[in-house]
């Protein structure tokens, strides 16, 4: 009987400080053990400098209880490594408040995630009828140029859920490889990873992010690789990681990348 390939650290966990996710921190945890981890990473939505800025992020003020709170749970689980990261939003103008989060604290790692479209959340459901009154492609054009932009700050170490855009099933018919070229050589060319994303699997899109598509190009390019679930649940943490495993594995994939405080370190990919 073959032994179980170990899994790669799920760094893209949030915790009940973003006011959408269930369950106290140390549940995620003795998920994380039951389901064999050895490492796995907190990535709360960061906060923005005004707490009225939207309802689905952590306050100004929880910063330090978000620390606080994932520290004394890791030392409940000795077994397990747990590292303490940000999921800050790329938005344009705030390029200053990215840099002063940065800095907040000794992180792990920081995921840089776009979810604005100008002023339009383009994943909230509460906004998705939006979608029926916009040009697709314009929106993937933007989108892209954004991920761009939030390279070019030089602060995230990951760049989330890069094709966020098809969370409603809006997906591009054609020209996926040829829109996402630029972006993928620029992540390669700064060192910047992409992660695997289980999480669209349970949205209405029903696919990882990315597609298998951007997937190969990004592997094409030898762009690094984490894994999130994106949990929101414990039950969540490690989501479908098998399936992503194999899936990078197909795209062209043989390591993955795993950080602390900020350093990269590849690891191979091993699924069996």
């Amino acid at each position: 009987m073959k032994a179980k390939a170990e899994l790669p650290p799920d760094y893209h966990i949030h915790t009940p400080l973003c006011g959408h996710a269930e369950g106290e921190v140390e549940a995620y945890l003795q998920h994380a053990v039951r389901r064999g981890f050895k490492e796995i990473g907190f990535s709360e939505h960061a906060p923005m400098p005004q707490d009225d800025f939207d309802d689905w992020r952590m306050k100004r003020a929880d910063l330090d209880r978000y620390i606080e709170t994932v520290q004394n749970a890791a030392k409940k689980f000795p077994e397990l490594t747990v590292r303490i990261g940000l999921e800050v939003d790329y938005i344009p103008g705030y390029e200053d408040w990215i840099r002063e989060l940065s800095n907040y604290y000794d992180w792990d790692y920081l995921i840089g995630s776009v979810h604005y479209v100008g002023e339009w959340c383009i994943d909230d459901p509460r906004k998705a009828q939006r979608w029926d009154h916009v040009e697709i492609m314009d929106v993937w054009i933007r989108y892209v140029e954004l991920l761009i932009k939030a390279v070019t700050t030089k602060v995230f170490d990951i760049i989330g859920h890069i094709d966020l855009c098809k969370v409603f099933g809006h997906r591009l018919k054609d020209g996926v490889a040829r829109l996402y070229k630029p972006f993928i050589q620029l992540v390669a060319e700064k060192g910047v990873a992409i992660e695997l994303n289980t999480g669209g699997l349970r949205k209405p899109c029903r696919e990882m992010y990315p597609s298998e598509t951007i997937l190969q190009l990004a592997a094409e390019y030898e762009v690094g690789l984490v894994f999130g679930s994106d949990a929101h649940k414990p039950k969540e943490v490690g989501y479908e990681f098998e399936s992503a495993m194999a899936a990078a594995q197909v795209a062209g994939y043989k390591s993955y990348l795993r950080f602390s405080k900020r350093r990269a370190i590849r690891t191979t990919l091993k699924t069996s």
